[in-house]
């Protein structure tokens, strides 16, 4: 019975997983190979702009600077124990009202509700 309960929970939890309705999903596009870098076909997919809002968000909060959104100029994804976004975003200094680009690179697994700003540099 017990063998019967566990292979009962990795299919509903595969088909959950696969089933997901995971906002990178729609960004990602077909053949995405495990640990590979994939261009983001469309960088002003709302869940690519969410997540470069989001980047911008965390180093503003990490680093007391005040650099203001503009859009996501290029991307990459990769597949990992969740998906990683490498992402060009083009940002207002606020101090110094020049848009510069900066290079982040945001951690997502979805089914946890999981997102870490791993790096972020620039301007570039």
């Amino acid at each position: 019975m017990q063998n019967h309960s566990m292979i009962t929970f990795l299919i509903l939890f595969i088909i959950s997983f696969i089933s997901f309705e995971c906002p990178s999903a729609a960004a990602l596009g077909e053949g995405t190979l495990l640990g590979g870098w994939k261009p983001i076909p469309n960088v002003t997919d709302p869940a690519i702009v969410d997540i470069g809002k989001f980047a911008i968000d965390e180093h503003n909060n990490n680093s007391q600077a005040s650099l203001e959104f503009r859009k996501v100029v290029r991307g990459q994804s990769q597949v990992v124990a969740g998906m990683n976004y490498n992402l060009t975003i083009a940002a207002l200094d606020g101090d110094d009202h020049v848009e510069n680009n900066y290079v982040a690179i945001v951690w997502i697994k979805p089914w946890e509700q999981f997102r870490r700003l791993v790096s972020f540099n620039g301007p570039i």
